[in-house]
């Protein structure tokens, strides 16, 4: 890859991708997508687009920081699982091969697709949990009150489900944080602010360390890389602006359609 345009491409690709995610999720399936049909071999597409979005994640973490008071427990335990989870799906995705990861990828968009779609109703679905008696309470909201300390024990029922999301979230990535935050929502009883912080927070956990692993494999393709972590920071900062003027709905059906008529191509070629 050498044309000038070819890099302009990619950068307009991951801007893009910033917006969305900061708006509504599943930016991967811009940038992905992008990135094979600029000429990258899958595997170095995948790996070097979740180097090059690590940062938008990072962005969005810190903007729900103020939500994870009172959850230093929770975190102690999922964010290293977490993290294990995203090395152990990019080592299965570095030793992927070329062919049958190819073969894999419209499956992985249509699930991811399947994902960004369900978003809503996961949404939907926990604030209706939140209003009604729950079987499996973990932590106690009270009005005005931190959140009773929570038994390791109990915690972690959390461990398994999220340590499987968080491998494919290494291996793939898209449509991560919807799965987490379904997890959470059955395990824990919280509101959704809070609980979406911490999937932001668990979601950044599996990214970075799937990122740092990339980093000494030897497939990332840094000039594309960094021109799409300046692109990825502009669009975030871009979305940060828009909120509120785009819905956000709209938008993340947008990208489902991308996603499903993307697999489709791939199917048919």
């Amino acid at each position: 890859m050498t044309n000038w345009v070819d890099f302009l491409l990619a950068g307009l690709a991951a801007l893009a991708a910033g917006l969305v995610n900061a708006l509504a999720g599943g930016g991967t399936l811009i940038t992905f997508p992008a990135l094979v049909a600029l000429g990258f071999p899958a595997v170095v597409a995948n790996v070097t687009n979740t180097v090059a979005l690590c940062p938008g994640y990072l962005g969005a973490t810190f903007a729900q920081a103020k939500d994870l008071r009172g959850q230093g427990g929770r975190m102690r335990l999922l964010l290293p699982v977490s993290a294990l989870g995203g090395i152990v799906g990019g080592f299965l995705l570095l030793h992927t091969g070329e062919k049958l990861f190819q073969q894999l990828v419209p499956y992985l968009i249509l699930l991811a697709s399947g994902l960004l779609a369900a978003n809503d109703p996961v949404r939907g679905w926990l604030s209706r949990r939140r209003k009604t008696p729950t079987t499996v309470s973990v932590v106690t909201p009270a009005s005005g009150k931190a959140p009773q300390k929570v038994g390791w024990g109990s915690l972690a029922w959390l461990a398994l489900p999220v340590g499987l999301a968080a491998v494919y979230g290494g291996y793939f990535g898209a449509g991560l944080s919807v799965i987490v935050l379904a997890v959470l929502g059955v395990v824990l009883d919280d509101s959704i602010t809070r609980l979406n912080a911490l999937k932001q927070s668990v979601s950044f956990s599996v990214n970075l360390a799937a990122a740092i692993f990339f980093v000494f494999s030897g497939k990332v393709v840094w000039p594309v890389a960094l021109v799409m972590m300046f692109g990825a920071l502009l669009g975030g900062a871009l979305g940060g602006r828009l909120a509120g003027k785009i819905k956000p709905a709209l938008l993340r059906w947008l990208v489902v359609v991308i996603g499903v008529v993307v697999a489709i191509v791939y199917f048919v070629r």
